[in-house]
């Protein structure tokens, strides 16, 4: 009796065992693959278009100048600044999405160089020029964003003024950003499209859809792979908890048909920062498609909150 006994102690042992040698490598996977900058069969490049030819065109032959910085972690980090036609203090920093990179926000680039602002547009850890091991998703990327905007303000003057915009990743980004102690004053205003309520929520999201996984055990699994390997917990990289701490304008937009970044998650995102606030949501929108969806209407939303806050 005793012997059996002991036989099936040893089995359910090794029985937990294979079990909690899978959920570590199912995790450790996902902490792979969202964290990496390594080609993601999910992410679809943009088609070539004659209009995009024509926006990288303009950007190649526009006049900018190219920035370096070294972030805290001694990563050789890269940006571009475009200076305005007529010299002004106003300047958009313009944060790409998930594996994007700086030029991939040309037709923003443009777009406020065309409203009379510089621009500056990094390109974020792990990410086009950039050096980098692990992707951010917005909270690696705080103080790197932090040195960028001193730059910005070392080159202008104290007297700068600068609206933060971001898409998807880049949403979740200037959001991140927007409960930081040491933001500068000369930060007036944010802009987020179709950014994540958290890293969290996002992969669970993601982990679903993709693989039909449920979120426990594997995203908190996963989430201490990330703190050790990469610095960084899903939980606390969290946009509705830094709106909590911010006071500062926010336009949040999002398309209504957004079936990467779910368009719910704007309404939370919304309902957590403590400043004046904006909505857009244009209807049948896909992700980060709101502006070549509806231009007309996107262009007055952004133009209208900026003649309100951005003086």
């Amino acid at each position: 009796m005793r012997k059996q006994m002991k036989k099936w102690i040893v089995g359910i042992c090794i029985v937990f065992v294979i079990i909690g040698i899978i959920i570590f490598g199912i995790s450790y996977y996902l902490f792979k693959y969202a964290e990496t900058p390594t080609n993601k069969g999910f992410i679809k490049s943009e088609p070539a278009s004659v209009e995009l030819k024509r926006e990288n065109e303009w950007l190649n032959r526009i006049k900018k100048l190219n920035w370096e910085l070294t972030s805290d972690d001694n990563l050789k980090l890269k940006a571009i600044y475009v200076p305005a036609e007529k010299k002004t203090n106003k300047t958009i920093f313009v944060a790409h999405g998930f594996m994007g990179k700086k030029e991939s926000m040309v037709r923003f680039i443009h777009f406020y160089h065309d409203q009379g602002y510089n621009v500056i547009a990094p390109d974020a850890r792990a990410h086009g020029q950039s050096q980098g091991k692990y992707i951010g998703y917005g909270w690696l990327e705080r103080s790197d964003n932090l040195k960028w905007l001193n730059k910005v303000i070392d080159y202008q003057g104290t007297d700068s003024k600068i609206t933060l915009f971001g898409i998807s990743m880049g949403g979740a980004t200037v959001m991140m950003l927007s409960g930081e102690k040491r933001l500068p004053v000369q930060v007036k205003a944010i802009i987020e499209d179709c950014g994540y309520t958290s890293v969290a929520d996002e992969l669970t999201y993601q982990l679903k859809q993709m693989y039909k996984l449920p979120k426990i055990p594997f995203i908190p699994v996963a989430s201490v792979i990330s703190k050790f390997k990469a610095g960084y917990s899903f939980y606390e990289a969290s946009s509705i908890k830094q709106l909590s701490k911010n006071k500062l304008p926010v336009l949040f937009i999002h398309g209504g048909a957004d079936k990467f970044v779910p368009t719910e998650m704007i309404y939370k995102n919304y309902a957590a920062t403590k400043g004046p606030k904006d909505i857009f949501i244009v209807s049948g929108a896909g992700h980060g498609n709101s502006f070549t969806k509806d231009k007309a209407g996107y262009t007055k939303k952004v133009t209208h909150f900026l003649e309100q806050y951005f003086n």
